[in-house]
Parts: C-alpha cells; sequence; structure tokens
C-alpha cells in the first residue's frame, strides 16, 4: 500500500498545536468546521447592538456561518511570508470555544505580529480570554521571534482592554476602524517582549518545524 505524506507535512499550520492549563489551541482544519459552524451560529455579546459588535457576527446565522468558512478555506489559499493569518481555535475540555486569530505582514522584516480573538457568549468570565492571548504571545515571542504585538479594540469594550492590559500592553493611541460597517474609534494596543505578562501554566508548543518557520517568514 502506498503511504503518503501527512497532511500536517504538506501544510506546516496544521500541525501547530498550544497547550496552557485548560486550553489548546491549534490550526482549524476542515475536521473542525462542523464544530466551528455550530459554534458561529450561538451568542457571542452580551449586547449584540454594542459598537464593538464584529461586522459578521451581525449577520444572520446561515449567512455567518457561510461567509465563517468562506474566510477560513481563504486564509490558506492567501498564506506566504509576505502576508498570514493563523487561525487558531481555542478549546477547552475537549470543546471548541472560541478563535484567536494571529497575523502578520512581512514579518521577515517588520517582526511584528497583530491579532484578535472571540469567545462564545458561555466562555466568558473564566480567564480564558487573557490566558489564551498569552499563550499565543509566548508563541510569537519565544518560537517566532516578533518584536512587536500589537492590538485593538473598540473604545468602550473594557472587557478586551483588561486582556491586553492584563498582557502588558500599552496604550499605543487611536485610530478610526477599517472594518466593514460604521466606522468606529479604536483604541490601539502595543506590547514589547520585555514588557509581556507571561501566564502563571506552562505553556507548551509543538509542530514549529523549519518548513512552518520558512512559510512564516520567520
Amino acid at each position: 500500500m502506498t503511504a503518503f505524506p501527512s497532511l500536517d507535512s504538506l501544510h506546516p499550520p496544521f500541525g501547530l498545536v498550544l497547550r496552557a492549563g485548560d486550553l489548546t489551541l491549534r490550526t482549524l482544519a476542515d475536521a473542525d468546521l462542523p464544530e466551528y459552524a455550530a459554534l458561529i451560529r450561538r451568542p457571542i455579546f452580551e449586547d449584540p447592538d454594542s459598537a464593538h459588535v464584529f461586522g459578521w457576527a451581525r449577520n444572520e446565522p446561515a449567512t455567518r456561518v457561510r461567509e465563517a468558512l468562506h474566510f477560513q478555506w481563504r486564509l490558506r489559499t492567501e498564506l506566504s511570508a509576505d502576508a498570514w493569518t493563523l487561525p487558531l481555535g481555542i478549546w477547552a475540555g475537549g470543546r471548541l470555544i472560541g478563535c484567536q486569530d494571529i497575523t502578520a505582514h512581512r514579518f521577515a522584516e517588520r517582526r511584528t505580529v497583530a491579532s484578535g480573538s472571540w469567545l462564545t457568549l458561555d466562555a466568558h468570565g473564566k480567564g480564558y480570554g487573557t490566558l489564551m492571548r498569552q499563550t499565543m504571545l509566548t508563541f510569537a515571542f519565544d518560537h517566532l521571534g516578533a518584536l512587536r504585538a500589537e492590538s485593538a479594540a473598540v473604545v468602550g469594550n473594557d472587557a478586551s482592554f483588561a486582556v491586553s492590559r492584563r498582557c502588558g500592553y500599552a496604550d499605543n493611541g487611536t485610530q478610526m476602524s477599517s472594518e466593514p460597517g460604521p466606522a468606529v474609534l479604536q483604541q490601539r494596543f502595543l506590547l514589547t517582549p520585555e514588557r509581556f505578562r507571561r501566564p502563571s501554566v506552562p505553556v507548551e508548543v509543538e509542530g514549529v518545524t523549519d518548513e512552518l518557520l520558512a512559510l512564516l517568514g520567520a
């Protein structure tokens, strides 16, 4: 019987796994998408009319799922050393509860990452938001060699502000949002390795191969 290479070797991000405490973060694969689609249908924001609600979350569930799946597939085709996004699913107790994305443009020259994240509503208030960000940042600083991590949140999104500050980010000015929908004022945040407040639990990282580093420009 012919032995074929594993999917992880064909697409190195599929082999990336981060673990910290109760959380496991790994790149979403096709086998995860039915669970991801079910999660996308569930409430994410306590106040769905708040200015900090993501534009895609305002869509009807069927539209939300269809566009979310297209987004996941598109990220794979657009991944290159010039620009990439790793969509990390967040599992707690074996259950998918949200996503933590990490993004970079010309990482080899800029050594800068940005991030975005969300948790299903029933996972709020359990410390997961901080731990999943810290886990992603440990990967970025310790394994990719990032020198800066940037983030932004709509002014008034106190929960997101609190996560950033618990991780050690400093305020870094403001900007108007560029996402689809009404423009809103955002607070920018900046984190460098020396300011990073690490999690109280160890972070285990698997799947950082030479092939993955080359693909990401690291």
